[in-house]
């Protein structure tokens, strides 16, 4: 998987859209980087509320026009702040109270002087006015950007993906996702003949003088910028609902109108299903005041806050493939589970930095688990996610370095998830671990978390002390060694770690046809083993993301 970035970014990293726009390798990095990913004073001086972004998208000329209004509170006294918008987009008025304000830019930050101080608690606004040619997508959704494609027919389908990349390389916002914007107005001007689907819900249709037509999207609930999205294309919709545990969630569907056919039967087979397994796992829906849509994109997915994105060609697996190599991940539809997780993980709980993806990635990809042991059971489930480690690099940490908007290693997607596993074989009662979940989406309902939030959340609940465990999968590279031997009817152990310390329980065959705890540390410890267990018959619980050595 190492031969080259391609098989890495399609093999190793094809669970999701996410790490198709990140895990980019990065040793260093630049003052645009700490621009991007720091917050400073002028970043933190407001919180946004509101955004009304009204964009024209001329598909021919691949160039995009119009303004983004920001409404904020400021949260100290200031009179300069920082926006982001791509450079080579240009700002073409700031408008503040009916006048133009000063504004320069460094890379693609953008810092804006307003003529008096803004007062701690005041709440303001001020309009952007923007156009260019926005960054096109090499092969979408792996490098992020616009997406410019035709139809079976011949009919453009336009769209664009951007997490890791920026939102800011097609709209002007305060483009870090620590601040979600509490509610926003998504304007979106497509030639006539054409629809444009967005997050949220359909306000109005209105006619341009121009000839093109305006669609309004209202989003009632917090979203992070990358998750703020439209496609254009000539889609056919259709509804249905589902009787969730807040009531009825309303069910859109949009597909382009030359598979529909095919789209809907396809649809149909996983959506309430998953709907019933996450709902059951992580606590309900946490969108239902925008609803819930699927909407065919010309990209792989994305996990576009109640607009999901679907581009797996309607086939089970991961364009009918078993990421897992057990047979059950061609018994789902991954795009549709994977993507509709984050819902839960990744837009109800968001992660401040990117740094920590791994919250977004670990648990949503375990979410796959979940819905296997749905349909097929806990064996299933078990093969699964054994299964999905043949994708692990262990090349660097999970977490990636603060405050330079870069993410760690892609391992976050597969060991992250077989993490959150081996949490769940300790806490050793489902209905605890269910309560976890579901208590970390009531908690953190709408909100921007950090790991140390996360982790101490998890340890509090659950009564285990994880400290270490979290420090092994999530800050090394390298998983823990169980080193091993066994003499005169005595097993004797101990952990090799890169965490002091590191004491995490393991179940192991002290007998045959069932396993038993052990409490290794750093010290060589023993324990009696059944005389019909020797090095050929011990066995580790497969249900642990561990190394093993015989020492003797």
């Amino acid at each position: 998987m190492k031969r080259n970035l391609y098989i890495l970014l399609t093999l190793l990293f094809c669970t999701s859209s996410v790490q198709a726009q990140l895990m980019q390798p990065k040793t260093t990095f630049t003052r645009a980087d700490t621009l991007r990913g720091t917050l400073t004073p002028l970043r933190t001086c407001y919180d946004i509320n509101y955004y009304h972004l009204d964009v024209k998208v001329d598909i021919d000329n691949k160039f995009i026009s119009g303004s983004n209004e920001f409404a904020f509170t400021a949260m100290e006294d200031f009179d300069k702040l920082q926006f982001d918008l791509f450079e080579n987009l240009k700002v073409e008025k700031v408008v503040y109270k009916g006048s133009d304000l000063p504004f320069t830019r460094e890379f693609n930050a953008v810092f804006v002087t307003f003529p008096n101080t803004i007062r701690k608690a005041s709440k303001e606004k001020f309009k952007v006015y923007y156009s260019g040619h926005p960054v096109v997508a090499k092969n979408a959704p792996w490098d992020g950007g616009f997406i410019f494609k035709k139809d079976k027919s011949g009919k453009p389908w336009v769209s664009v993906a951007c997490q890791g990349f920026g939102a800011s390389s097609w709209w002007p916002n305060k483009d870090h996702q620590s601040d979600e914007v509490d509610s926003v107005l998504i304007s979106i001007s497509a030639p006539a003949g054409l629809k444009s689907v967005s997050n949220g819900r359909l306000r109005s249709i209105n006619k341009r003088p121009d000839g093109y037509t305006q669609f309004n999207w209202f989003v009632s609930n917090p979203i992070n910028n990358y998750n703020v999205t439209f496609y254009i294309g000539d889609y056919t919709n259709w509804k249905d609902e589902y009787q969730g545990e807040k009531g009825k969630l309303t069910l859109d569907y949009w597909a382009l109108k030359t598979d529909s056919a095919v789209a809907k039967p396809h649809w149909d087979q996983d959506v309430k299903p998953m709907l019933k397994c996450f709902e059951n796992w992580f606590g309900p829906y946490p969108f239902y005041e925008d609803g819930y849509k699927l909407v065919h994109a010309p990209h792989l997915g994305m996990e576009h806050q109640s607009a999901v994105a679907y581009g797996n060609q309607f086939k089970n697996g991961y364009l009918g493939k078993d990421l897992s190599g057990s047979g059950y991940g061609l018994k789902f539809d991954f795009i549709v589970i994977h993507e509709s997780a984050h819902e839960w993980f990744g837009n109800n709980i968001t992660s401040k930095d990117v740094a920590d993806m791994w919250i977004h990635e670990g648990f949503t990809n375990y979410s796959e688990t979940l819905y296997t042991e749905m349909q097929s059971g806990k064996t299933a489930g078990t093969a699964y996610v054994t299964g999905i480690r043949n994708n692990i690099e262990n090349d660097i940490p999970i977490i990636g370095p603060y405050g330079v908007n870069k993410e760690g290693s892609g391992d976050m997607y597969y060991k992250g998830a077989n993490l959150v596993h081996i949490i769940r074989q300790l806490i050793n009662n489902d209905d605890k671990f269910r309560a976890i979940l579901r208590g970390m989406n009531k908690t953190f309902y709408h909100q921007t978390v950090t790991t140390a939030t996360i982790e101490n959340y998890i340890a509090k609940e659950s009564g285990l002390k994880l400290d270490k465990i979290f420090d092994q999968y999530l800050r090394h590279a390298d998983i823990p060694v169980l080193e091993y031997k066994i003499d005169n009817g005595k097993l004797h152990y101990r952990w090799q770690s890169a965490v002091k310390g590191f004491d995490m329980p393991l179940k192991v065959s002290l007998k045959k046809k069932s396993f038993d705890y052990i409490y290794p540390g750093s010290d060589w410890k023993s324990t009696k083993v059944a005389s019909s267990i020797g090095e050929q018959e011990f066995k580790i619980d497969a249900n642990f993301y561990i190394a093993v050595k015989n020492v003797k």
